[in-house]
Formats: structure tokens, C-alpha cells, sequence
């Protein structure tokens, strides 16, 4: 199975955020490059907000980029066979963990957001992951920080599509 066909399998059996899975959809149907960087009228991009072992807190990157806090995340690679695999991908190199475990269930939310040219949009599929107890967190290329933040202080650091997928993963656990 291609990603592409991962990605319209996991969004056939995503049951939230009707209208919006199905803008998803379309938009795989009308771009059979909406997987990928190169296809400049959107690609589907893969998430994982981390959580800790305790539950208590999430780890977000300070974007280089952007220079907003924002959950763990990118594009999809070749190296990727599922939409899942490549949200894990990108939780573990933007965070430096190792041995993260997504939350059952499959994506706990949708977020489709603009982004500069070239492209048009990002059609994030995002997922919930576990820190392992334990674990040290680093920051990647792609950031300026990464840090621990509780939960009632994600409102104040980051946007709203990181408050509404924590909102999401908490009532997930």
C-alpha cells in the first residue's frame, strides 16, 4: 500500500471533523501528489503532539521558522509507508526521543492551515504521542527550543490549533 492510499484509508475511518476530512478527500482525489512538498496547491504534513509519562505536560519546539511554539511535525518523506509512521518519524527527529508510542485510535484531530509560497496549504493529520519515562528531549535543526510546558500553559505560548489539539488529546486519554 502507497502512503497516498494509507493516508485516504486513515481519513475514510477518521470520524471527526466531517467537513473538513472531507475537504481532505477532494483534495487527495483532485492532487495524486498531495502527499508531498512539490505539489504546491497543498500536501498532506503529519504530527504528534508529545505528551509526558505523567500526563501532565507537552513538549513543543519553538519553530525556527515561524517562531511559534508548535507541536512536533513536518512533511511526509518517501521513507514514509504510513501517514502514522511519518508523525512518529517527525515527533522523534524534532524531539530527539526515541521509543515515543502513539496513542491508539489513529489522528486525534485535523488542522488544515496556510502556509507561504510556494505552497498553499498544509493538510496536517495530527496524532498524540507518549514520552517514554525517562527520556531527554534535544533540539533539532529545525528549532530554536524545545521545552516542557503544562498543560494550562499551552494558551499562553502557542496558537489555538495547539490548544484545540491538546484539548483533543487529553480527551483521547
Amino acid at each position: 500500500m502507497s502512503l497516498y492510499d494509507d493516508a485516504v484509508l486513515v481519513l475514510k475511518g477518521y470520524e471527526d471533523q466531517e467537513q473538513l476530512r472531507q475537504t481532505y478527500l477532494d483534495h487527495l482525489a483532485a492532487h495524486p501528489n498531495g502527499m508531498w512538498k512539490a505539489c504546491h496547491a497543498g500536501h498532506v504534513t503529519a504530527s504528534a503532539l508529545v505528551i509526558d509519562p505523567a500526563r501532565e505536560r507537552v513538549l513543543l519546539t519553538l519553530h525556527r521558522k515561524l517562531r511559534m511554539w508548535l507541536q512536533m511535525g513536518g512533511h511526509c518523506e518517501p521513507v514514509d509507508t504510513t501517514v502514522a509512521q511519518a508523525a512518529l518519524r517527525e515527533a522523534t527527529e524534532e524531539s530527539g526521543m526515541t521509543e515515543l508510542t502513539l496513542l491508539p485510535g489513529g489522528p486525534v484531530r485535523l488542522d488544515r492551515h496556510p502556509v507561504p509560497a510556494p505552497c498553499h496549504w498544509h493538510f496536517d493529520v495530527q496524532y498524540a504521542a507518549l514520552a517514554p519515562p525517562g527520556a531527554d528531549h534535544a533540539i533539532s535543526d529545525e528549532s530554536l527550543d524545545v521545552r516542557w510546558f503544562p498543560y494550562r500553559e499551552v494558551a499562553d505560548v502557542a496558537d489555538e490549533s495547539v490548544v484545540r489539539l491538546l484539548e483533543a488529546a487529553r480527551a483521547r486519554l
